[in-house]
């Protein structure tokens, strides 16, 4: 009796700990699967061989920017490059450095990326130290913007060594200048730890053009965006050299709408 009443003790004290811990196991399956289920990518990034990238899955507006690093660009290769259910459908060309710099193949790329149908915007390179106001009469009288173009482009990447609120201050009077003259917000290009430890949330209404690589969806950003560019790492049909590729944020109708008009 003793012997049979020790193990029956033993054994309703082994029920609860064991009730206990499938409880918990129970508990931290049904953890792991709604991790999972939240964190999983809608719409996991795809290999396109032809382009040697993977294509963030729940995008489908792509695109290159270019300058005269890809050197000659066979555009009409370009626009013919369709794999699966991507293709090139918008190009944003550097035009302007600083005060003085033309790029010396923007003329030529800007007309055949017209000429073949592909939507273009032009971009400047920003010189922190130069004064704003030359810079942007620059981009001005180097960019003649059309119906069906995209809006122009600040790209701002480096702070050039000075104070950070006169970089925005800088940064502000280019845009405002370009805004005035061709009557449409400027898309501002940077990368996304620049923006928010530089730029911070002074250029919110802004629209964006997020650099960030190695994402598999969006860039890492705390505010709306509009194009990110995903990765340096391009093939495309018609140029040399590897080239960035952009998603854009939004469908077709978004992109008819960001379009000058």
């Amino acid at each position: 009796m003793t012997r049979t009443h020790r193990k029956h003790r033993r054994t309703s004290n082994r029920k609860p700990l064991l009730a206990t811990l499938f409880a918990l196991l129970i508990a931290g399956a049904a953890i792991a699967i709604l991790l999972l289920t939240y964190t999983r990518p809608t719409h996991p990034p795809t290999l396109y061989p032809d382009f040697g990238i993977h294509m963030p899955g729940n995008h489908t507006i792509f695109g290159i920017d270019v300058s005269h690093y890809q050197d000659d660009i066979a555009w009409d290769q370009v626009a013919r490059m369709h794999e699966r259910n991507v293709r090139i459908g918008f190009a944003f060309i550097k035009a302007t450095e600083g005060t003085r710099l033309t790029d010396p193949r923007f003329q030529r790329n800007w007309r055949q990326a017209a000429a073949h149908g592909i939507p273009k915007g032009a971009y400047h390179y920003f010189i922190p130290d130069r004064d704003p106001a030359t810079q942007a009469r620059h981009f001005i009288a180097t960019v003649k913007l059309r119906k069906g173009d995209l809006p122009p482009v600040l790209d701002v990447e480096e702070t050039g060594n000075i104070p950070r609120n006169t970089l925005r201050t800088r940064v502000r009077q280019w845009l405002d200048i370009v805004e005035r003259h061709y009557r449409v917000k400027p898309i501002l290009y940077t990368g996304v730890d620049f923006y928010h430890k530089t730029l911070g949330n002074a250029f919110d209404e802004y629209p964006l053009w997020a650099a960030h690589y190695l994402r598999r969806e969006s860039p890492r950003i705390r505010r709306a965006w509009s194009f990110w560019q995903f990765s340096d790492k391009a093939s495309v049909s018609g140029i040399r050299h590897r080239v960035d590729f952009n998603a854009f944020h939004g469908d077709s109708a978004d992109f008819q709408r960001i379009r000058l008009h």
